[in-house]
């Protein structure tokens, strides 16, 4: 790694970032956050809302917004007033390597400018791409009449170095002609917080304000509430499950309407609870009184909601799309079940149930796995080395 005497900055192209919370972000700061001693950071972004300042520092991240304050427009526009404030920071700062998250409006900002550095006979500015992307492959495909298939190949025609969270993304890349070095750095975990032993009391009080009671089971799923999640086909297997076993669901998004009206009209929406946004340090405590996490995911890219579960110690239930196999081994590190089958979902519930051998050895060996491999330490250590290598 850099020595503190030779401190490298790089400057940072992410669409969205805190206040606004996925995957991408924290892994992010995250990974700033343990590399404070050895790089500086500065973060170009969408400025989302009103109230979010022109400049702040968040952990070891100088984090400068564009835009008016509107979601739509603010992205849109990102990757062109984004290029004027990349040209004038760069003069201040002279930044050894550009990080751009995603192929998206974000990162478009960081590529243009190189286009235009090398349009006007100057070396264009190293560029890291990481892959966090979760859509399917029809979305790449066909969204926005192809649109979004153009910007990943211009975009991989750009990038000097490819990271990404799972294997399933950087053969994705392959595929789409990108033939440079590739690097697998994942998301991680806060070990911490979700392998911490939570005190009877705390769930006793979380078991009385959910109602639940002795012999019921509660399956639980988190992360963003959208159809790759596949949360309706939960919704729909409840309707072939024991009356005893109800749904908390962790988190916000476009399909949580519609997944209250479908609760409502099979009959099962007093079995399905929908607890909305939790603070990242409270997951813990919910999943503490759960007894098996499910996402019978349509797509995905990686899924760190999977691996904080799995730390935890609960059972997942998944399926076999995305980056789920680089980390769920079938009935080893957790249970498959079939996208789009809601009748393979009931299976996997009741034989997790039923069969506490099989329930207590996926557990313990999911955690070794991620205690092992998944911690952000770990992982910030890796994208380090490829920092490193420019």
């Amino acid at each position: 790694m850099a020595t503190n005497n030779s401190k490298r900055r790089i400057l940072i192209f992410s669409t969205a970032y805190y206040p606004f919370v996925g995957g991408a972000e924290v892994a992010i700061k995250e990974i700033t956050d343990r590399l404070g001693n050895d790089f500086d950071f500065d973060l170009i972004t969408a400025r989302l809302q009103k109230n979010s300042p022109e400049f702040e520092k968040i952990g070891n991240v100088n984090v400068y917004r564009t835009g008016v304050g509107r979601v739509v427009l603010d992205k849109l526009i990102l990757p062109f007033v984004g290029v004027r404030l990349v040209s004038k920071l760069y003069k201040q700062n002279n930044y050894f390597c550009f990080w751009a998250m995603m192929v998206t409006f974000g990162s478009g900002a960081g590529f243009l400018y190189n286009i235009f550095r090398k349009l006007s006979g100057r070396k264009k500015i190293p560029i890291i791409l990481t892959l966090q992307e979760g859509d399917s492959e029809s979305h790449l495909k066909y969204k926005w009449a192809g649109l979004i298939a153009l910007s990943w190949k211009l975009a991989l025609w750009q990038t000097d170095f490819l990271t990404g969270i799972s294997n399933f993304l950087l053969n994705k890349a392959k595929r789409n002609g990108y033939k440079k070095k590739v690097f697998l750095v994942p998301n991680g975990v806060d070990v911490r917080i979700f392998s911490q032993k939570i005190e009877d009391k705390t769930k006793i009080e979380i078991k009385k304000s959910l109602a639940k009671k002795e012999g019921d089971v509660f399956l639980v799923t988190s992360g963003r509430l959208a159809r790759k999640n596949a949360i309706d086909d939960i919704i729909s297997a409840l309707t072939l499950l024991p009356e005893n076993i109800s749904l908390l669901i962790i988190g916000k998004g476009d399909e949580g309407p519609n997944l209250q009206k479908q609760a409502k009209e099979l009959k099962v929406s007093d079995r399905v609870k929908f607890l909305g946004f939790l603070p990242y340090k409270d997951i813990p405590k919910y999943l503490s009184v759960c007894d098996i996490f499910i996402r019978p995911s349509r797509s995905e890219g990686f899924g760190n909601s999977f691996i904080e579960a799995m730390a935890a110690g609960l059972p997942v239930i998944a399926t076999p799309v995305g980056g789920i196999p680089d980390f769920v081994d079938d009935k080893e590190t957790g249970f498959f079940a079939s996208p789009d089958n809601p009748q393979s979902i009931k299976v996997a519930v009741m034989t997790l149930l039923n069969d506490k051998t099989l329930r207590d050895n996926i557990v313990q060996k999911a955690q070794n796995r991620v205690l092992g491999g998944y911690s952000w330490d770990r992982i910030a250590n890796q994208m380090g080395a490829v920092f490193d290598r420019i």
